[in-house]
């Protein structure tokens, strides 16, 4: 190639390192505005959908309920939070049937599973001390194997009327023989072990505010039969 030849092939200039850190300025910016609007966007439409998961879930565990009031810590007993107002901590709700009798309590709670953070509700008759229900909230346990603490029904039969004194405890499957031990399932034993932890300490947190609350109170409890 001759020397005339060499000068007019072009050269192309490199853009400066000033110019990169613009252009992925900008896009970092308008990724980062992108997320924040579709947060924004889907922010009130997740929490409408959580509030009608849990409602349904009080429902669920508290047999023959058809209203519930927000229950929180009052001292050593519990008070009501007015509606509309936001709880700035724990909180528990008081189920009630058309009569105005208490159908017991819907208590939630947390305790980390095989791979995350297993959420529930656990319903509680305080007069004879037993869990009377129980719905998972959320978990992101493995499929086919952890999610069977809410698809398998012979697991759900545990919580029926589940003693909680002295305290829940987990046993293996088809091991049981007090009512206040839990059967783990086959293949699922961190998971369940969790749910178990879920709903001792649940209840451990609360009954005694519970129990305070039962003995102050006018509101008539429920027969379960």
């Amino acid at each position: 190639m001759s020397a005339e030849q060499q000068q007019q092939i072009p050269v192309e200039n490199e853009p400066s390192s000033f110019r990169l850190i613009i252009t992925l300025g900008v896009a970092g910016f308008l990724s980062g505005c992108f997320l924040v609007g579709i947060y924004i966007f889907t922010k009130p439409i997740i929490e409408k959908n959580k509030a009608e998961a849990l409602q349904a879930a009080i429902f669920d565990v508290l047999a023959n309920t058809s209203s519930f009031k927000t229950m929180q810590p009052d001292g050593s007993s519990l008070k009501e939070l007015p509606e509309g107002t936001k709880p700035d901590g724990d909180v528990i709700y008081m189920g009630l049937n058309d009569v105005g009798e208490i159908t017991g309590f819907a208590i939630p709670g947390g305790e980390p599973g095989y791979a995350d953070i297993i959420g529930g509700l656990v319903g509680y008759e305080p007069d004879k001390k037993m869990v009377i229900g129980f719905k998972v909230l959320e978990t992101k346990e493995t499929p086919g194997l952890g999610d069977k603490i809410f698809k398998n029904e012979e697991f759900q039969t545990n919580f029926v009327a589940l003693a909680v004194e002295p305290k829940i405890e987990f046993v293996k499957n088809g091991e049981r023989t007090s009512a206040n031990q839990v059967e783990g399932i086959t293949g699922a034993t961190i998971s369940s072990k969790a749910v178990t932890r879920l709903l001792d300490n649940s209840i451990k947190m609360w009954k005694e505010p519970v129990a305070t609350f039962m003995a102050s109170t006018d509101l008539k409890l429920a027969d379960h039969e």
